[in-house]
């Protein structure tokens, strides 16, 4: 199929992109006291690692990059922050994550119809984090991000978020829970990188890395918090979609099973949650797009996890028009813009790429 009259009129928004903050970002900006514990990274190198792009670090450089992949907007994640959801020092995290944000409320300020941020927000203290969240909420960011694999202490399934909870249902601040955060096989496998040939790196990059998503997903569902926050978003990132289906599948045959002797404390079935509470982004993932005609279309969001090296970029048209093909130009269009679209307040009459493809500092 051609790429031209699948997706001539379509606007694409990436759910999600990456940011790739400065190496020496923590040692600037983090206050006096803190600085001797500031995170250190190697220096990035243009072409090496996740640095494939100046648009990472570079806003003006990122729209133009945008503009040759076709486009128009992203939702935008840190790279190394996604490793300090993993910190113990509380303190040390919730300062190095206001700095993050700093940071990325100045990136997004070139096009901030077009560069939509997600906070990282440090959760041992929640209170801090609630005022953390409104901060960046009136600074213009879109979302929170909180980690995937919570500290032992902390599990999804308790009480204590409820507060935070209900300032991201009340100020429209999706929650993302992005693989690779938090103290679990994240932490483990981040420090994998690198370290050469080893077998269990496949264990932790599939079957672990999706044993978090669902146990979180399990944990928000069925101990109750989106019951007691019925307009609370959650986004599970860059874990792919083909799983889903299956898990709440699964879900549902159980509660059935057990309705008699042991029923489920929801007040609806698991899949209806798919209806607007919960959202799934997905870059390359055939089998989960292969079965979108019969379900996820209204919370399945495509996305193309630029700049790093498995991005689609410059080719997303295409990929697309192969993976999504052989979904109706309606159901198309919700999993490549309107959903995004719908669940961080965008208006895509203002990001609508012009005839050229340019992407200069519109969508304001």
């Amino acid at each position: 199929m051609s790429v031209a009259p699948l997706l001539e009129n379509v606007t694409l928004i990436s759910a999600d992109s990456h940011v790739l903050e400065p190496v020496d970002l923590w040692a600037q900006r983090l206050p006096a006291a803190l600085r001797s514990k500031a995170p250190q990274f190697p220096a990035h190198k243009l072409g090496a690692g996740f640095q494939h792009h100046s648009g990472g670090h570079d806003p003006d450089a990122r729209l133009a990059e945008m503009a040759i992949d076709g486009v128009a907007a992203e939702v935008l994640y840190p790279t190394l922050a996604l490793s300090l959801f993993g910190l113990d020092d509380a303190a040390l995290q919730q300062a190095c994550f206001r700095a993050y944000n700093d940071w990325l409320i100045d990136y997004c300020s070139v096009a901030p119809g077009r560069l939509v941020g997600v906070a990282a927000i440090s959760v041992y203290d929640i209170e801090a984090a609630v005022r953390e969240l409104e901060r960046c909420r009136r600074a213009g960011l879109r979302g929170a991000l909180v980690w995937q694999s919570p500290h032992e202490t902390l599990p999804f399934s308790g009480r204590n978020y409820d507060q935070l909870w209900a300032a991201a249902q009340n100020h429209d601040m999706p929650i993302s829970l992005h693989i690779l955060t938090g103290h679990g096989n994240g932490k483990a496998l981040l420090g994998m990188q690198g370290s050469g040939n080893n077998i269990e790196q496949y264990r932790r990059a599939v079957n672990l890395k999706l044993m978090e998503a669902a146990g979180a997903l399990f944990d928000l569902i069925f101990y109750g918090a989106l019951d007691r926050h019925p307009k609370l978003k959650v986004v599970t990132v860059e874990n792919e979609i083909g799983w889903m289906p299956f898990l709440f599948q699964q879900w549902e045959y159980y509660c059935a099973k057990f309705r008699a002797a042991n029923p489920a404390p929801l007040r609806q079935l698991p899949s209806d949650y798919l209806e607007g509470q919960v959202y799934g982004t997905f870059f390359n993932d055939r089998v989960g797009a292969r079965h979108l005609d019969t379900w996820g279309k209204a919370c399945a969001m495509w996305s193309n996890d630029f700049p790093h090296p498995n991005s689609t970029w410059p080719n997303s048209r295409a990929t697309i028009a192969d993976h999504l093909g052989h979904l109706s130009p309606t159901v198309l269009e919700q999993v490549v813009c309107g959903n995004a679209a719908r669940i961080y307040g965008m208006d895509v009459s203002k990001i609508s790429l012009p005839p050229n493809g340019a992407t200069a500092r519109s969508g304001m």
